[in-house]
């Protein structure tokens, strides 16, 4: 039985094996992916974001549990920080797997970020296509929440869970990192700590102060001991019912359709670039190049502009 055979039989490894390949872009992965986009479609897809010690694992691991409960199967993407000298996640993802059950009902998949910005890896979008081909019924993404603006993960989820915590400070500065334009849920977590109530009532007094339009969601608040599982099935109704509203509203179907439109020019993108730059590599002299502009006989704009008409020429 050949890998695809076996992923198309819901075994484990054989999906493994497969997240590995596209992964790492071996030879032919754009075209594994072609096959397996035609059964992609069904998965809910859920991002979890946030600042750093938001308690964004524990709230993953709470909605897993959810999930479970309502007899649901859950693929996991963890974000993690790339180590600058291997390249690969600093964090694993056994140690989570442990509280859950074998058997293929969860699967996790730790990524390093690999100097992508935004906080998802360059895979991850490809890694949820892996996972929904293969049949999980949602697909939660974890963000690395490095701080930076997080905006990427619009594009590959369908509902945002944006997490934060009392000593995330003042909520004004939460909305100028970008947070509060993603969110289609705020979360406060670890909301027995001092300052939470009031973190709360900052975020809920933003969101009544942003310009209205008839028939948008809503964005609630809510307060969570993810720990403690507190008020953990409160967020999960939330996911819910952001995603059933947007399904009646038809939003759902216009978000999955500028998704699509997103993924073909980020493919093409990636494709322009790397021919581009291996172009460059091949027929660019770039010390002589320096030199003259840093002699003054030259400067970077027109030699930019030379070395775009000369590969667009080709």
């Amino acid at each position: 039985m050949t890998v695809l055979e076996g992923f198309l039989n819901r075994d484990i490894r054989a999906l493994s094996r497969i997240i590995s390949f596209v992964e790492n872009r071996e030879d032919g992965y754009r075209d594994l992916l072609g096959k397996l986009y035609e059964k992609v479609g069904q998965s809910t897809r859920i991002g979890i974001t946030g600042p750093p010690g938001a308690g964004k694992s524990t709230v993953v691991n709470s909605l897993i549990h959810q999930f479970l409960s309502i007899g649901k199967t859950v693929g996991v993407i963890a974000i993690d920080p790339s180590s600058p000298f291997t390249g690969g996640a600093l964090l694993g993802d056994r140690v989570r797997m442990n509280e859950f059950p074998t058997g293929g009902t969860v699967y996790f998949r730790s990524m390093a970020t690999r100097g992508a910005t935004g906080g998802l890896a360059q895979s991850t979008e490809n890694t949820a296509v892996v996972l929904d081909a293969f049949g999980f019924d949602v697909i939660l993404i974890e963000t690395v929440g490095v701080g930076q603006v997080e905006l990427d993960v619009i594009d590959a989820c369908d509902t945002v869970a944006v997490v934060l915590v009392p000593e995330s400070g003042d909520a004004v500065q939460t909305m100028k990192a970008g947070l509060m334009e993603i969110a289609d849920i705020m979360v406060v977590n670890k909301s027995d700590r001092p300052g939470a109530e009031r973190i709360a009532a900052d975020l809920r007094t933003m969101l009544l102060m942003r310009k209205k339009e008839e028939g948008l969601w809503k964005v609630p608040v809510i307060s969570t001991i993810a720990v403690n599982n507190e008020n953990i099935d409160k967020l999960f109704k939330a996911i819910e019912d952001h995603v059933e509203f947007h399904k009646a509203s038809g939003a759902f179907e216009s978000h999955r359709r500028e998704q699509i439109k997103k993924k073909i020019l980020s493919i093409l993108k990636t494709r322009f670039q790397r021919e581009f730059v291996e172009h460059l590599a091949e027929n660019v002299e770039f010390s002589k190049i320096v030199d003259e502009i840093f002699s003054g006989e030259n400067n970077p704009y027109r030699v930019s502009e030379e070395l775009y008409e000369s590969f667009s020429d080709r």
